[in-house]
């Protein structure tokens, strides 16, 4: 008798959505948060044939060398700079991410950060927790305007396009920047305006970004960029930590060169830059854009679908709906026959 496949899930999920994979799969799931070492990692990896993993568990050459049942690296999260792509596809390791379910919650948060950051939210709480609230004072607090100011996003994928159609209710103007121009129909919908990176910069009041992390992008927020901004200015990452210079932006909100950051993501998370932790101008958050129980939910149930399509079963089955490297299949580990769903 053939023995069942084993999937392998790197942290606690929702039972209840990754129960599906039970009729083909042994299910071996970590029942809490942990931080695997390279060697722990790999070899989780060796004993399985399919993982879902989240963007703490990088997966390169070292950690899939030994796996030689693993067909497939379901990521719980849109960006995948934690898979290395093309190890995966050299050892015919299919990879897939969780696209399109968590648009609105992030975008929903970016704004959260926006307006937090503009009305100096995060550094009014902790005074107030402190004690410090004696008195009214009229010109105590003064935050900025967002009503009718410009917006401006670099990256105009499917987030960045839900943020710039809620800048709509704010009545902003919206400029964005993008690898390529979106098309004319889009630009309407968002009432967006494409141009080019240098003038995004110097006309933003208050700068969203929502790029992946690679080689092309790391650091495409340095001290140049945070230099052609508005000392009003409020800067918003909502993407990856290694886009933006840590360093040099906690400089220029130290020295007054910009006037606020909100940030979800930083450079070696979950490590934080000491200088941003001393701002009271920087509103900080620990990587959750997009932590609704309905989007991480949604997610699980989409890396538990890509699994269950390469192994031939469910809606999507031989094609899984979230595929990074089609390429992988051709590699020398075709994906399972579809077989006939079990009776339940």
């Amino acid at each position: 008798m053939t023995q069942q496949p084993s999937v392998w899930i790197s942290r606690p999920t929702f039972p209840e959505v990754t129960v599906r994979l039970e009729p083909y799969f042994r299910v071996l799931a970590e029942p809490r948060e942990a931080k695997f070492t390279p060697a722990e990692l790999a070899a989780k990896l060796a004993d399985c044939d399919a993982a879902i993993v989240g963007l703490k568990e990088r997966v390169g050459v070292a950690e899939v060398v030994g796996a030689r049942r693993l067909r497939i690296v379901a990521n719980l999260g849109v960006g995948y700079d934690n898979l290395d792509l093309a190890a995966l596809t050299a050892a015919g390791i299919a990879a897939s991410n969780t696209a399109d379910v968590l648009n609105e919650s992030v975008a929903d948060y970016a704004w959260a950060l926006l307006l937090g950051a503009a009305r100096r939210v995060g550094a009014a709480e902790r005074w107030l927790r402190a004690g410090q609230w004696h008195a009214t004072e009229f010109k105590g607090w003064l935050g900025a305007e967002v009503r009718g100011r410009t917006l401006g996003i670099l990256g105009m994928g499917r987030i960045g396009q839900a943020i710039a159609r809620r800048a709509q209710g704010f009545g902003m103007p919206v400029l964005y920047h993008n690898r390529s121009r979106l098309p004319e129909t889009t630009e309407r919908e968002c009432r967006a305006r494409f141009v080019d990176k240098g003038m995004l910069m110097r006309e933003s009041d208050f700068l969203v970004l929502v790029l992946p992390l690679t080689s092309q992008t790391r650091h495409a927020i340095g001290a140049a960029e945070l230099a052609q901004m508005k000392p009003t200015a409020v800067l918003v990452n909502v993407a990856r930590g290694g886009i933006v210079d840590d360093a040099a932006l906690a400089a220029a909100l130290r020295e007054g060169r910009l006037a606020g950051a909100g940030l979800d993501v930083f450079e070696g998370e979950p490590n934080v830059h000491h200088d941003l932790l001393a701002l009271d101008n920087a509103l900080l958050s620990p990587h959750i854009a997009s932590a609704t129980t309905e989007t991480r939910r949604a997610m699980t149930a989409v890396a538990v679908d890509n699994v269950l399509a390469l192994f031939g079963h469910g809606a999507h089955a031989g094609h899984p709906p979230n595929l990074l490297n089609p390429e992988a299949l051709a590699v020398g580990r075709a994906p399972f026959p579809t077989r006939e769903e079990p009776t339940r």
